[in-house]
């Protein structure tokens, strides 16, 4: 059962799969086990990011193909809600539809060109493409100020069921370390969490198909792919679509979960700089690195100044010590902390458990 839910794609390493279970059973169980504003924003933040990265690495990892333009799909998703809820006058469910409906539609003709008219040039000239017209988006999103509310954003109402006020219970859920509140909010983030379920599976499936294994045999070597009768410029154009709707879904769940959508909060291209960071992290070409890498990465830019005005605290005897611990420096230590990453897990975290599942291996059968 479990191999036909991942696609037979098992972690094949016990240290890995021990790992994305523990994983998987915090974010399910995230309100609950980190009751709090803050900790609850971290956790959709990370479900949000699975689905973007996971989306970026079927483009990246398994194709071969570098594209800046992944943050435009991202935003499309998120405009398409906000200006949908904020366009009738009473936020339904039907709005929802529409909203997204209406951005998998403009993201499926975008990709369609980029794809047709770009990939067919060298891999370098397609990423500066796709880089010129993210850039042309992000300028275009934020001077339509009539529709998209210019660099203000737009604010909008959601469904009943969604919004924070609606309490499925007055009485809170009290717990040995806090009380949850069953109310909106919790229901929005079920919402993300089976979303994104969904979104990750079905990449699974599709990586692990007859589709998946020729996008692959194309980043290996895309001369014998096309010598072998396969029409690569098509396959290359599918997975483009494919990770463009995938990132405009994530997008759509990023907007419902904020009530708020702007040119800074889905077109930023520092978003599209964490993809590429969380993929390395992660490992490309292994979808699960995308959930260990959003983990990792979100929980260090939320909670890493917490941690170094701790550390700088208790350091505060110590000569030049504070002044390095201190949280304007975090972006600093983040930058450390994933160059020793990369030194440590060239392959990503993901590549190197396997290579050390495989390695054990080889040593029990000597």
């Amino acid at each position: 059962m479990l191999q036909r839910i991942l696609s037979k794609d098992l972690p094949r390493s016990p240290w890995l799969a021990a790992l994305l279970v523990v994983l998987f059973l915090g974010l399910a169980f995230a309100p609950f086990l980190f009751p709090g504003v803050k900790a609850l924003n971290v956790a959709a933040k990370i479900l949000v990011f699975v689905a973007l990265v996971a989306s970026f690495d079927l483009l990246l990892g398994y194709t071969g193909i570098v594209s800046f333009a992944h943050t435009m799909f991202f935003g499309i998703g998120a405009y398409g809600v906000a200006i949908a809820l904020g366009s009738f006058a009473q936020p339904s469910w039907g709005a929802i539809a529409v909203g997204v409906l209406g951005a998998l539609l403009v993201s499926t003709l975008l990709s369609l060109l980029i794809g047709l008219f770009s990939l067919r040039v060298k891999a370098i000239f397609f990423a500066m493409i796709t880089l010129a017209v993210a850039s042309a988006f992000l300028t275009l999103a934020s001077q339509l100020s009539d529709i998209t509310g210019g660099e203000d954003g737009l604010s909008f109402s959601v469904p009943e069921w969604l919004s924070p006020g609606f309490e499925l219970s007055e009485a809170l859920l009290s717990l040995p370390w806090g009380d949850v509140a069953l109310n909106g909010k919790l229901i929005t983030y079920y919402l993300l969490f089976v979303g994104v379920c969904a979104i990750f599976l079905t990449i699974l499936r599709i990586v692990n198909s007859p589709f998946g294994r020729v996008l692959q045999a194309i980043r290996e070597n895309d001369f014998r792919a096309e010598a072998l009768g396969y029409r690569t410029v098509v396959y290359r154009t599918l997975s483009n679509v494919l990770s463009a709707l995938f990132a405009t879904l994530a997008g759509c769940l990023l907007a419902l979960w904020l009530r708020y959508n702007g040119p800074d909060t889905s077109l930023s291209f520092e978003i599209m700089l964490d993809i590429l960071l969380i993929v390395v992290i992660g490992g490309m070409g292994t979808l699960y690195g995308a959930l260990i890498g959003s983990v990792l990465f979100v929980l260090a830019q939320s909670y890493l100044q917490d941690l170094l005005r701790m550390a700088g605290e208790a350091a505060s005897g110590v000569p030049l010590l504070p002044a390095l611990l201190t949280p304007d420096r975090w972006l600093l230590w983040l930058g450390l902390l994933f160059v020793l990453s990369v030194y440590y897990f060239p392959t990503g975290i993901v590549g190197k458990l396997r290579e050390r599942a495989v390695l054990a291996q080889l040593k029990g059968s000597k």
